[in-house]
């Protein structure tokens, strides 16, 4: 198996060589996943907060937010060769860690996730499955020669979508 990439909070990278990609971490932020099947095209996103518009500071790591992060991941796959018409995605992620109590700002794992559908579709990308919401945090690992993306869900065990 080649050397899995491992990408960070913020951060975004790409499988060159059907390198796997993982990420851990994942409780309130979404992991994307966006990759065209039948090629070597896959790159992940660690996103986590929905907007730029809501931070005061100038620079930040690239993938730290979704409406920033996605059409980066998504321009760098088609400049890499990637098909956009043919560009699919998986997401998971999104929990809420803590308890809202009807505090909207609160609910960043379910905000994040609504984002991250909106640029989805923004880019006319395919979301084919999912793995959001619940209250723990998960670590995904895709695999981008057979597409299968591997969550494992703190005390809830693991499972392939």
């Amino acid at each position: 198996m080649n050397k899995v990439i491992t990408i960070g909070m913020a951060e975004i990278a790409y499988s060159e060589l059907s390198q796997p990609l993982r990420t851990s971490g994942l409780g309130s932020c979404v992991g994307v996943i966006i990759y065209q099947e039948g090629s070597n095209h896959a790159g992940m996103a660690h996103i986590m907060l929905p907007s730029a518009s809501i931070s005061t500071k100038k620079v930040h790591k690239i993938g730290k937010f979704a409406d920033v992060a996605i059409p980066e991941l998504t321009s760098e796959l088609v400049r890499r060769g990637a098909s956009t018409y043919r560009l699919k995605a998986k997401i998971a992620g999104g929990a809420q860690m803590f308890a809202s109590s009807g505090n909207e700002m609160m609910r960043v794992g379910e905000r994040n996730v609504v984002a991250v559908k909106e640029q989805l579709n923004q880019l006319n990308i395919s979301l084919v499955a999912e793995d959001t919401g619940g209250t723990n945090g998960r670590t995904i690992l895709f695999d981008p020669k057979t597409q299968a993306l591997t969550i494992r869900t703190v005390h809830l065990g693991t499972k392939v979508i």
